[in-house]
This record gives structure tokens, sequence and C-alpha cells, in this order.
């Protein structure tokens, strides 16, 4: 099982993944408006980058003070049934919590262990248009580092009155489509039960050097 090519995951989007990912709430969500799901990119991004440029802070310390942020802004429970697709509706409820939770974790560890590579990189909000199902894309770009003029985008919906992320593209790259392809041979070939002990193994694994 593989992560997204490094190469299209810069350190400060890679952060922004792995804070959406912890699931970690951290107050009310916002009222749904038109323009505050790239507001919420934007206040998210801000934090971020204050955390990752404050030289006082040691790697665990950036990585929990980035756990501890704004990811009460991703839908987690509809991420997870775009990655699982069809077989969503033939997991147990006992299950579904569990992936949800060890897909957690497995995203925070791959892309949480990138924040040493941060290199000063911002990140510009560039649009914003809509998507289907009422859905919002906020686009914005890589400025500095390595991967400068990357493409970073957010798609967002409208959930229970707030903005809430439901995909990121990287360099075009979509998150759930990534892992959709990944998790397919494991759910063909065992369902639910072979892709749970798959995710369980990969997060039991040492954390990889930055």
């Amino acid at each position: 099982m593989t992560s997204l090519p490094r190469s299209f995951v810069p350190a400060a989007a890679a952060t922004l993944l792995m804070l959406c990912a912890v699931g970690v709430p951290t107050g009310a969500a916002s009222a749904a408006e038109p323009s505050s799901a790239s507001a919420m990119i934007q206040a998210t991004v801000d934090e971020v980058l204050v955390i990752l440029k404050d030289p006082k802070l040691d790697a665990p310390s950036r990585r929990s003070r980035i756990e501890q942020l704004a990811s009460s802004h991703f839908h987690f429970e509809t991420v997870s049934k775009y990655v699982v697709t069809r077989y969503w509706k033939s997991f147990s409820d006992t299950e579904k919590a569990e992936f949800i939770e060890v897909f957690k974790t497995f995203l925070s560890r791959t892309y949480g262990d990138r924040i040493e590579r941060y290199q000063d990189e911002k990140v510009k909000i560039v649009g914003e248009r809509p998507e289907g199902r009422s859905d919002v894309v906020v686009m914005t770009r890589i400025v500095g580092g390595t991967y400068d003029d990357a493409e970073v985008n957010y798609r967002l919906r409208e959930i229970d009155g707030a903005w809430r992320v439901i995909d990121v593209k990287i360099e075009g790259i979509s998150l759930v489509m990534n892992y959709r392809d990944q998790f397919k041979s494991f759910l063909s070939r065992g369902g639910a039960a072979a892709l749970l002990e798959a995710l369980r193994k990969k997060n039991a694994e040492p954390r990889p050097a930055a």
C-alpha cells in the first residue's frame, strides 16, 4: 500500500491534508455562506503556517499543535464513503466506525511525518468555483520552496450548515481517487475485513524518517 507520490505533496499541502485527517474538533464550524469556503481554507492555512514557521517548536510539538487545529472542517464520513464506494453498504456499523478511525490514523501518519520538509512555502488562494451537488472548489497554489506553483484544490460541501472538505487534489491527483484505487484490491478479495487488517498493519509500522 503506497501513499500519494512524494513529488506531488509539498510540505505545506501535506500538513493541511494531515490536519484534515486527524478529526479533532476545535469549535463550532462557520455558517455556510458563498465566501466562507475560501475564508475557512484561508484561516486554516494562516494558522498552519504560523506553527510551521515557529522556531521554538520541535517536530513533535509542531505535529501536536497542528493536530489540535480545525479539522472539524473535514467531513470524514463522506470521504470514507467515497473512498470505499459501493463496498460501504456491505460494511457493518462497527466496520464503518473502525474504518474511519484507522484511515484517519493512516493519513495523519502519512502526511504528518512530512512537516519537517517545510521550506518556507506559502499557500495562495487563487479562486473558487461551483461544482456538482452544490459543492465548491477552493483553488490554491503553493508559493516558494521546491514545489513552487503546485496546484492544490479543496472540494467542499455544505453539510449541516457548514462548509466541509470532502476531497483534495494535488496537481490533479485526487486524495479520494488515489486511495480508492489502492484499496480496491483488498475490498474485492476480502471485503472490509481485509482492508481493515491491512490498515491496522500499516499503522503499526514504525514511523518513516521525515
